[in-house]
């Protein structure tokens, strides 16, 4: 039987560079190559012809391409976690060749974490929710400037106006006015400008809500469950399922909080033990999504319209979870707080708790769907 041969590779948009580790114990550079599709086919014609590959790189911003071109070709690939490789402190060196006969060393060894690949469906819907992220944060960028340039000339809404409201919005275009015409440019083009990205905005959901018709069912009924948690609306649940795609692949909740990096550093030995801020070596989008949602969970349990509508079809499980939820909480909110916890503290805290409440409801519908569904990956997977 032919021996494995690791494969390490450093990819960058225009160039690879490419390290083997072999099962015997060498472990040399093979160069760069071009990061082109027919550059990489003649490396694995090259290097399957003495053994069987297994090849890794790290997550970055290439994306997956090369791990389906890879998989395609019958190549075993898998992609890293680059926050989890291992690092030597005395180790000042840092070049493409090296990193990749580290990657090559470590995976041979083990000591590589790979990540969670996409699929075409989990990562349409994953681009299209991180571009609506942009385009908020844009109109943010845009509102700010025009804010502070009407501060600067000492134009102050109304106080019985609120900021960005349609009131505040028809104040700024009729009541604000500059005799200097630049100015007028100014406060016209910072306008149009604010204008733009709320209709870029109103695009995106649309197109969120376009694609949601369209995504698998399976997808979609995770999607309108976990709408049934307080603080978790419609965009929210779909970036929850596009970052995190099935969510039955986490066996323990506590997995799923490593996964959004909000479990606690630690660093403890013998009868001594320290543990610190949260680690942030998960998935920031999730993190961030997580968080905003906790903040809901300061008020005492209640069930508004909104989500009273959102929890409309949903199963009685679905809906005890949420409920279940909502009380356990706010209790660890309003317990944290009685300690003399800052809030942000504590609404991490709960938002740690809160994506155990997002496994259990996951987990639940993805079962119920893989039993009507037969033998698909889910039903396999419960079985």
């Amino acid at each position: 039987m032919r021996s494995v041969r690791f494969v390490g590779l450093d990819v960058h948009a225009d160039s690879i560079a490419v390290a083997v580790a072999e099962s015997g114990g060498e472990v040399r550079s093979l160069g760069v190559i071009p990061n082109r599709p027919e550059a990489v086919r003649r490396l694995v014609k090259r290097l399957g012809l003495v053994g069987p590959l297994r090849v890794c790189y790290e997550a970055g911003p290439t994306g997956y391409v090369l791990y389906w071109q890879l998989t395609e070709m019958g190549v075993k690939c898998e992609v890293v976690a680059p926050t989890l490789v291992p690092v030597k402190a005395g180790d000042k060196v840092k070049t493409d060749r090296r990193d990749a006969e580290k990657l090559a060393r470590c995976y041979r060894a083990g000591d590589l974490t790979p990540v969670w690949v996409p699929d075409a469906a989990h990562e349409a819907l994953r681009d299209l929710v991180r571009a609506r992220l942009a385009a908020k944060r844009d109109q943010l960028r845009h509102r700010h400037r025009l804010l502070k340039f009407l501060l600067r000339h000492g134009r102050r809404p109304p106080e019985n106006v609120k900021a960005w409201t349609e009131s505040h919005l028809k104040w700024v275009r009729e009541a604000v006015h500059f005799e200097q015409p630049a100015q007028e440019a100014t406060l016209s083009d910072y306008l149009n400008e604010v204008d733009r990205a709320r209709e870029r905005i109103q695009r995106l959901e649309q197109a969120i809500d376009e694609a949601i018709a369209t995504v698998p069912e399976r997808m979609r009924a995770v999607v309108n469950a976990l709408q049934a948690l307080r603080g978790l609306a419609k965009v929210s649940a779909v970036t929850v399922v596009a970052e995190l795609g099935e969510i039955s692949r986490f066996e323990k909740p506590k997995q799923l909080m490593g996964y959004a990096g909000i479990v606690s550093r630690e660093n403890s030995s013998a009868e001594r033990e320290w543990r610190g801020a949260i680690t942030k070596t998960g998935n920031a989008h999730l993190r961030r999504i997580v968080v905003e949602a906790a903040w809901s969970y300061r008020h005492r349990p209640a069930k508004g319209a909104a989500l009273r509508k959102r929890q409309e079809g949903q199963s009685e499980e679905v809906k005890a979870i949420a409920w279940k939820a909502q009380h356990r909480l706010h209790a660890r909110y309003r317990r944290l707080a009685a300690m003399g916890k800052p809030k942000q503290k504590a609404v991490t805290a709960v938002a740690r708790e809160l994506l155990g409440f997002i496994w259990a409801i996951g987990v639940e519908v993805e079962r119920k769907t893989s039993a009507t569904e037969g033998n698909g990956p889910l039903g396999r997977l419960s079985q």
